[in-house]
């Protein structure tokens, strides 16, 4: 008899998605959704991102090289020197979206078996990520009653085995919104260093950080010169979401030299979309000012409505577009899926991602939800009354 893999099976599904057909049927209905389960910005891409399409004539669109262009990385050596992160156009690969970056970086950074270490709740495709390489996620259990920060180097410390091999930072966090300080970021470097890990650093919202507080990246702490890996896209920077694409970028010439087959195995990044990438790189300090401050906004309105509902708690975050919310219910599932299927107010619903999803156990996070403040303040509002009318609703049937 055919049958589909063990790893298939054991492929999580998305939290973020997975409700897409029950919200499109609501659709389909009438009703009008407010789409806060993904991370997909309302914010207009650069326009001279966007006028390198319109501008741009192309006779054949052919294959790029398996690192990505030239020019290109050349731009991004650059803007990350601009950073204080120092990495010439060899150190890095484009990719086909951050999330090959990550594949890559997991894939040369272990071998099946071996395990990684990941501050949870953490982006659901981690877990996926790991399935599909046969590498173990081992999570680092953080609270929403800490607001997710991290524990003590000694409970770090703990969960490293023989088998580890690394530690995948979020920074700020998906889907927690957590920027991690100066002394949590010393505790990943000490350990990592001190049990020779990688460290694999996803920053690809670095720029969305608020309340006057800086990033760090991971390539600029003492000692990790060999140890980083960095992870990014263009994806929320630049809200360029559908051109799928990313880095992977190390001063660790091995690991950078396995990513380069694991680049020549997929044959490219695409070609047109590193066009739109590399004129993003112009794209003038004005945007990023108005779209961090649209963004701050956004953040305080939504975070101050979901703490006025009773039984809602929701720490303030301080990077990224995501906040989790606990909410007075037993099964986030059931009540997503509810507040798609059975309820409207005025002919309208919200769509969020069931918080179980980004745990290892999906019998954590029951109580939880992920939220992304991707729609105008306006939108916001609508869709907190329809949650907050909705919970209501749902504790009375």
């Amino acid at each position: 008899m055919l049958k589909v893999s063990d790893r298939a099976i054991l492929m999580p599904e998305s939290p973020i998605r997975k409700l897409a057909p029950v919200a499109q049927k609501a659709e389909n209905s009438g009703i009008h959704i407010h789409y806060l389960n993904i991370g997909q910005p309302d914010i207009s891409s650069p326009k001279k991102a966007m006028d390198s399409i319109r501008n741009h004539n192309i006779e054949t669109l052919s294959y790029a090289p398996s690192d990505g262009f030239k020019s290109y990385r050349e731009k991004l050596s650059q803007y990350y020197f601009n950073q204080n992160i120092h990495l010439s156009p060899e150190d890095i690969i484009v990719t086909a979206g951050g999330s090959e970056a990550l594949a890559f970086a997991i894939s040369c950074a272990c071998d099946p078996g071996d395990e990684v270490i990941i501050p949870e709740p953490y982006y659901a495709n981690y877990l996926g990520f790991g399935v599909a390489t046969g590498v173990n996620v081992i999570p680092l259990p953080c609270s929403i009653n800490q607001e997710f920060a991290l524990p003590s180097s000694d409970i770090i410390s703990s969960l490293v085995t023989t088998n580890t091999k690394a530690i995948v930072l979020c920074n700020p966090g998906n889907p927690t919104g957590r920027l991690y300080n100066d002394q949590e970021l010393e505790q990943i470097r000490s350990i990592a260093l001190n049990h020779d890990l990688y460290v694999i650093s996803d920053e690809v919202y670095r720029e969305f950080t608020y309340d006057g507080k800086k990033h760090t990246s991971i390539l600029t702490l003492k000692g990790l010169g060999q140890h980083g890996i960095l992870i990014d896209s263009v994806s929320k920077r630049y809200s360029l979401c559908g051109a799928r694409i990313g880095l992977i970028a190390s001063k660790n010439k091995n690991i950078m030299a396995a990513a380069m087959k694991f680049a020549q195995a997929r044959l490219s990044p695409p070609t047109l979309a590193q066009i739109v990438s590399e004129a993003a790189i112009d794209t003038d300090d004005s945007y990023f000012t108005e779209v961090k401050n649209e963004y701050e906004n956004r953040r305080n309105f939504m975070v101050d409505r979901l703490n006025r509902i009773s039984g809602v708690k929701c720490p303030k975050p301080s990077g990224a577009f995501y906040c989790i919310a606990e909410l007075p219910i037993d099964d986030s599932n059931d009540f997503c899926q509810w507040i798609l299927k059975e309820f409207n107010h005025k002919g309208e619903t919200i769509m969020m991602a069931p918080g179980n999803g980004f745990y290892s156990d999906p019998k954590l996070g029951l109580n939880q939800v992920r939220l992304a403040y991707v729609l105008d303040i306006d939108h916001l509002d609508r869709a907190i009354n329809c949650l907050e009318i909705g919970l209501q609703q749902y504790e009375s049937k």
